[in-house]
């Protein structure tokens, strides 16, 4: 009995993840899907590399920007590509 409600409940939940997978394709498709807004702006990220590279650690940086310690490593990642 038990079995039988597990594959009931899993064949539910796949076809949720379908559902959700077609409704975020449409979103994309109509550029609505566009993720989260950045939280410094280019001008804040970019005058937070030169503290970095001299060697402020990055756990006081996150805290004098408001941002957690894998944000200020992101923008830092960012900041080096470009």
């Amino acid at each position: 009995m038990l079995s039988v409600m597990g594959a009931i409940t899993e064949s539910e939940r796949s076809l949720i993840r379908e559902r959700q997978g077609e409704g975020i394709a449409l979103a994309k498709q109509r550029s609505a899907y566009k993720g989260r807004k950045k939280t410094l702006t280019p001008d804040r990220a970019a005058k937070m590399v030169q503290p970095a590279e001299s060697g402020v650690p990055k756990s006081v940086l996150a805290r004098d920007y408001g941002i957690s310690r894998e944000t200020v490593y992101q923008y830092l990642r960012q900041a080096k590509l470009e």
